[in-house]
């Protein structure tokens, strides 16, 4: 197999010699389950565990492989399997707290040069789930990229490119692409963002058809995928794993399980990148640390009385916001402190400005 294919390069290369891994080869993670790797080198493929050495000395999940990367493996060609003693460093990562209360980041992927935003045209398309998911592709150091499937649920072409055009306006600096595996409207615009070592991943929630855009792109109807409820246009889960693709035509693509949680993590720059707009309206504003609630001379809040900015663009930012710093206060009990001081500052200023009837 030429690694190449697989978006190896010679800085890939230098990582792999600065590693010291003696009797090791490099090859890329292509899928996990239960503590397993599939890897893919230059000699095929093979099953994969981790050193105990390596896992012991993992601060935490996100120091473990994860599908997309470059890992140095010592194989076992005669078991067909091999171990991995080392990760080679991300060149991006995309990432996400893990579901439930823990405080810790999840790797859905790395070393990726684009992010699919997958969302359907159908009941699905929710343009404040799509700007979560565009803060989270931005901060993955990745070109997030939103493509609209399932075009021919449009009932015209027109109206298709107008649900395009409007979710253009809010997601600045994206290319904004529609496709239908099942017309084959719009492949041949998404089969040229990828190319030979090029890495990208389709995120979204279930249903909206990654794997059936996956299938369209391989032509062989290689995985397996489901039907959309009548009842409420919701997706079936059908991936239940991430899994690395290598495409005929060249490029690689990672397909993901729907999501039906997407927290934040770390994604303080990646929001200024999917608010950009909102940012600019902001700099116009007459004092510098405007909260855009009823200062004299805001900026955001004229354009949004003249039609210019949408009133859910500033909620969805302040949403979006408030969370990231919420997780910032649970992970760093300095930071805690720090906030509940503030709130208790703001409850005080609530109060002295109360004057009862």
């Amino acid at each position: 197999m030429d690694l190449a294919e697989l978006g190896w390069d010679a800085s890939f290369e230098r990582s792999f010699r600065a590693a010291g891994a003696e009797g090791s080869v490099p090859a890329r993670v292509s899928a996990e389950s239960q503590g397993l790797f599939r890897v893919m080198g230059k000699a095929g493929e093979w099953l994969a565990a981790i050193a105990g050495r390596m896992r012991f000395e993992a601060a935490g999940r996100g120091d473990l492989p994860a599908v997309g990367d470059w890992v140095a493996v010592a194989p076992r060609p005669a078991e067909g399997r091999a171990t991995i003693v080392r990760v080679l460093p991300r060149r991006t990562v995309l990432a996400r707290k893990v579901a439930g209360r823990a405080v810790e980041a999840q790797v859905l992927a790395a070393n990726l040069d684009l992010v699919f935003v997958v969302t359907s045209l159908n009941q699905e398309l929710n343009p404040r789930r799509i700007e979560r998911y565009l803060a989270l592709a931005w901060e993955s150091g990745a070109q997030p990229v939103v493509l609209l499937s399932k075009a021919d649920l449009a009932a015209t072409a027109a109206d298709a490119e107008a649900v395009r055009e409007s979710i253009d306006g809010l997601a600045p600096g994206v290319r904004v692409l529609a496709a239908s595996a099942a017309t084959g409207a719009g492949m041949d615009a998404l089969r040229e963002a990828l190319g030979r070592g090029r890495t990208a991943v389709l995120v979204g929630s279930s249903g909206v058809g990654k794997s059936t855009l996956i299938n369209a792109l391989l032509g062989d109807g290689g995985l397996r995928v489901g039907t959309v409820r009548e009842a409420d246009d919701r997706g079936r889960h059908t991936t239940t794993a991430r899994q690395l693709i290598l495409l005929p035509g060249g490029g690689v693509v990672i397909d993901t399980p729907g999501m039906r949680e997407l927290q934040l993590w770390e994604a303080d720059s990646g929001l200024a990148r999917a608010f950009e707009d909102l940012d600019e309206v902001a700099r116009g504003c007459r004092f510098r640390d405007c909260r855009h609630r009823g200062e004299p001379g805001c900026a955001v809040e004229r354009a949004i009385a003249e039609g210019s900015l949408p009133p859910e663009r500033l909620e969805s930012h302040r949403k979006l916001e408030a969370e990231l710093r919420y997780l910032e206060a649970r992970a760093d009990p300095r930071a805690q402190r720090e906030e509940k001081e503030r709130v208790k500052r703001l409850c005080k200023e609530q109060k002295r400005g109360y004057r009862p009837g």
